[in-house]
């Protein structure tokens, strides 16, 4: 029997087509278009209350075992995201993602892409907003 969507429920796409393309690039000029113009996948540790639209979350972040570093992963679609890391992701905003940069990129060494493939990308937090910037 074939799954049948709800009716007046917009089913939401946690995946960013144009930053899958500008990682496979590995443009950082390409991959801020992107963010600027399309969502972001982020792994959730909770999730937003449904409820609250001022309610994004609580993002998760890797903190190394042996230097304490901690990275911000970010990925261009939820199927990228690797099973070992929280079950929940949101979409977030380059709004969102500039002001998060903002806050706390003294304590986030790096920002990684699609970490696990397939088009890995790597970059500081500066140099990110930067580019968010530009």
């Amino acid at each position: 029997m074939a799954s049948r969507k709800k009716r007046g429920k917009k089913q939401l796409d946690f995946r960013n087509v144009q930053l899958a393309d500008a990682l496979q690039t590995q443009d950082m000029a390409a991959v801020a278009f992107a963010l600027r113009h399309g969502p972001t996948v982020v792994p959730l540790m909770r999730p937003g209350a449904r409820d609250d639209p001022r309610d994004s979350g609580e993002v998760w972040t890797y903190r190394d075992p042996e230097s304490g570093e901690i990275a911000l992963l970010l990925f261009s679609d939820a199927v990228h995201k690797p099973e070992m890391l929280p079950s929940s992701v949101g979409l977030h905003s380059a709004a969102w993602l500039r002001a998060f940069l903002g806050a706390h990129g003294d304590e986030i060494t790096t920002v990684f892409f699609d970490i696990a493939g397939p088009h890995p990308m790597q970059a500081a937090p500066a140099d990110l907003i930067a580019a968010l910037d530009a």
